[in-house]
């Protein structure tokens, strides 16, 4: 198995202002995905594009009413084509950048930000 990882879901609390965060700041549109469950009273779920071909790993942002995003959960990193265009994109935006552009060596590069829900998200490029 080369890639175990198949999904993410990053948990919100406030599912617009979320969205309107990464689809600026990785210059995307994200598609609302309706969700029925009757596990959950109340439930908003958007999918990141990219997946469609079943190539590489898909995602969503989620709200659920039994979730709380923030800090200490799983790190995910979002490859970019250079990590300088969405870390400019990040504070206006309204997330905060915890760690710059790090050199990571033959790997590439690095950066740690946070998104408008307190949840810890990594950033990586080749430049």
């Amino acid at each position: 198995m080369n890639n175990p990882v198949s999904w993410f879901e990053i948990y919100t609390s406030d599912f617009n202002r979320a969205k309107q965060f990464y689809s600026t700041v990785f210059q995307i549109k994200l598609k609302d995905m309706p969700v029925h469950s009757e596990r959950h009273a109340h439930m908003d779920y958007a999918v990141f594009p990219g997946n469609e071909g079943g190539n590489g790993t898909g995602g969503a942002l989620v709200m659920l009413d039994k979730v709380q995003p923030g800090p200490g959960g799983t790190l995910i990193y979002f490859d970019t084509r250079s990590i300088d265009d969405e870390l400019s994109r990040v504070e206006t935006a309204g997330g905060k950048i915890l760690q710059g552009k790090v050199n990571i060596g033959e790997a590439g590069f690095i950066a740690l930000i946070e998104d408008t829900e307190g949840n810890l998200i990594g950033l990586r490029s080749q430049q």
